[in-house]
């Protein structure tokens, strides 16, 4: 394994890892803490559809998926404000769009389907310079905007006490939302489509069973959805299995050890 690493396409494959655990489990507590890890899965799908489309036009998939996407998450979060549905209703709803628009563009161009299965369950193993470029820009753009985690927090768990304190909780909903969709986005072609949702839901869910207060949340899930991402990436080297399931399954068995000690 030591050898691997020296290879560059399994350097990229980790820092890649590393990347999308930290963020998506930096987002993920929140996710988690309002229920809404049915987010995921729905702005996956918007992910889907934006990579189909990029496919059907011959542009490049990400730059078409991420407006795409973000377009889908705010939409999301418009009606859920403008309406009486819930979460899981508006999401649903754009989750079942997002499917039909995936499969309308895949059949519209024949050809690409071995691409756009890629997409589909990820391959870590391909991630290109360019994409850790991408991961790293968003990784900064977390970092300038850590101070609003304080504001995000305060919403969290009392929405309305932060909006009797005039703190402005709609736009902090529509940032979030946007940077949950770039965040799924650049990581649909580490794990995919199938299993991004995992990546957001599973180390903040284990850190929730270990933590006490929700900073301590926080960086526990960020340690967990990083350190599982190596393990995850040795069990795919040894036994020749797609990394992305390896590393999904790395952090089940986190959640099962912590559920198994908070008991």
């Amino acid at each position: 394994m030591l050898e691997a690493l020296q290879l560059p396409f399994m350097q990229r494959a980790l820092l890649a890892g590393l990347l999308v655990g930290g963020l998506a489990s930096y987002l993920g507590v929140l996710v988690v803490q309002r229920r809404l890890s049915f987010l995921g899965d729905g702005l996956a799908h918007a992910a889907f559809a934006g990579v189909a489309l990029g496919l059907l036009l011959q542009q490049e998939p990400l730059w078409v998926a991420i407006p795409f996407a973000v377009g889908i998450a705010l939409l999301i979060t418009w009606v859920r404000e403008q309406s009486s549905l819930g979460d899981d209703t508006a999401i649903g709803i754009f989750f079942a769009v997002s499917v039909a628009l995936g499969v309308l563009f895949m059949s519209l161009r024949q050809g690409f389907a071995p691409d756009a299965v890629a997409y589909l369950f990820g391959s870590i193993l391909t991630v290109t310079p360019t994409d850790l470029q991408v991961m790293g820009l968003l990784a900064l753009l977390m970092l300038l905007l850590a101070p609003l985690w304080r504001y995000w927090a305060y919403a969290t768990f009392d929405r309305e006490l932060a909006l009797a304190d005039r703190l402005p909780v709609l736009r902090h909903d529509y940032l979030l939302s946007a940077l949950i969709a770039l965040v799924v986005v650049v990581s649909v072609k580490v794990v995919g489509v199938v299993l991004i949702a995992a990546f957001v839901v599973i180390p903040a869910a284990t850190a929730r069973l270990l933590s006490q207060t929700f900073a301590a949340m926080t960086v526990s899930a960020i340690l967990i959805g990083t350190l599982s991402v190596l393990p995850g990436l040795v069990a795919a080297y040894a036994l020749d299995v797609p990394a992305g399931s390896a590393i999904v399954l790395a952090q089940a068995l986190l959640f099962g050890l912590a559920l198994a000690l908070r008991r």
